[in-house]
């Protein structure tokens, strides 16, 4: 880090992220080195709005998953073409003002039949083709069963303004097991072969979620590029091939993100040493982490040269919780009231999954670093307006 921007973290009055453009980039170039050349990538922008505008030169589409999603893009000019509308739950209203106009030109995705015709009847009613995905089930609450996405590929020519691009297909998160990417795989490409032997329909596209695992904490890392490679040949060893669109969020974004909190308070209860920061767990949250059980990678900004000490520290937030305990027996160098915290691998989720407003607690400042040098502030400390919304001011 620069000396600007560390005097600018130390000297903020509130906790802090910030996103490494170049380091997203990077991220961004080992995945395309790693995965077959005609796979597209797919940023899932609920993993971070604030890097949208970073993410979206370097990535075929962007996942939507709700209306305040859309109108983030919307703000940053994301051409709608780049656009997946997803989620659980499409409001109608936002769905008809969106295709209404006729000038959207993105994919919508199916969840139900009842999403489905609600397609159909807008695409009829306004008489604009719509491009749609149909959500196959992974056997819980979101998409639909195999039997309801045949009845309505059986019956996709009463619809002759909807096209069928494709399926799309979800299973999870943090998957580091190629087994499951085989399983999953070879349903899909079963399935797919059904739709076309039976039905005469040969997908265009199979977006895929791949839920690619990140090591939020030590002694968990993975040999990445083999599984990356095992992945790549399963992919090539389907029989029906359609393009094949990857959604990512959380691989994609994690490693571009670190956040920083002061510390506020330093005291010893019952021979417990406890430093307190003016951050916490309704900032910050790692997949997996539970009352801090697993240590994340931390260090304290300025003091990376210098050799911890005995002492084993829990490090708390500033919420009036037991919860609220971000990592204990944690070695540091020697730490004062006003030292920085940096917790790494914070680019995707830890920011958006805490409870930002319980206790109304002030929101972190969040800052844009470019591979040029530039710092742009794209939220103010204590700024409630700009919630996930970046307004880019350049500092530097």
């Amino acid at each position: 880090m620069d000396a600007f921007l560390e005097q600018l973290i130390k000297e903020s009055p509130t906790a802090a992220y910030v996103f490494d453009a170049a380091v997203l980039k990077d991220r961004m170039a080992f995945l395309r080195k790693a995965l077959p050349q005609d796979i597209a990538l797919c940023y899932a922008v609920k993993a971070n709005t604030f890097i949208i505008k970073e993410a979206e030169p370097l990535v075929e589409r962007l996942e939507i998953c709700s209306p305040g999603e859309a109108a983030v893009c919307q703000a940053l000019d994301v051409d709608s073409r780049k656009m997946v509308i997803s989620g659980v739950y499409k409001t109608p209203a936002f769905i008809e003002q969106l295709v209404s106009g006729g000038t959207f030109e993105g994919i919508l995705t199916a969840e139900s039949p009842l999403q489905y015709a609600m397609f159909c009847r807008l695409a009829s009613q306004y008489h604009i083709p719509l491009r749609v995905l149909l959500r196959l089930t992974n056997n819980s609450q979101f998409g639909m069963d195999a039997a309801a996405v045949e009845t309505i590929v059986r019956e996709r020519e009463q619809h002759p303004l909807i096209t069928l691009a494709g399926i799309q297909y979800f299973s999870g998160t943090q998957k580091t097991s190629v087994g499951k990417y085989a399983r999953e795989l070879r349903a899909l490409d079963s399935f797919l072969q059904k739709l076309r032997d039976s039905y005469g329909y040969t997908a265009q596209e199979l977006e895929y979620g791949t839920g690619f695992p990140v090591s939020y904490f030590a002694g968990e890392e993975l040999d990445e590029s083999a599984l990356l490679q095992e992945f790549s040949a399963l992919l090539n060893g389907m029989t029906v091939r359609p393009k094949i669109i990857l959604e990512i969020g959380r691989s994609i974004a994690a490693a571009c993100g670190t956040y920083y909190t002061h510390i506020v308070d330093i005291k010893e209860n019952k021979g417990q040493a406890y430093a307190l920061t003016d951050g916490g767990m309704h900032h910050i949250v790692y997949f997996g982490q539970s009352m801090a059980m697993k240590q994340p990678y931390v260090s304290v900004l300025g003091k990376t040269a210098e050799a911890p000490i005995e002492t084993f520290w829990t490090v708390c937030g500033s919420l009036c919780t037991m919860n609220d305990i971000m990592v204990k027996q944690l070695q540091l160098p020697p730490i004062a009231i006003g030292d920085v915290l940096c917790f790494e691998r914070a680019g995707a989720y830890c920011m958006t999954e805490g409870l930002s407003l319980f206790l109304t607690r002030e929101l972190p400042a969040v800052y844009i670093t470019r591979a040029d040098g530039t710092v742009y502030q794209v939220r103010r400390p204590f700024d409630v307006q700009s919630l996930n919304v970046p307004v880019y001011e350049k500092i530097k």
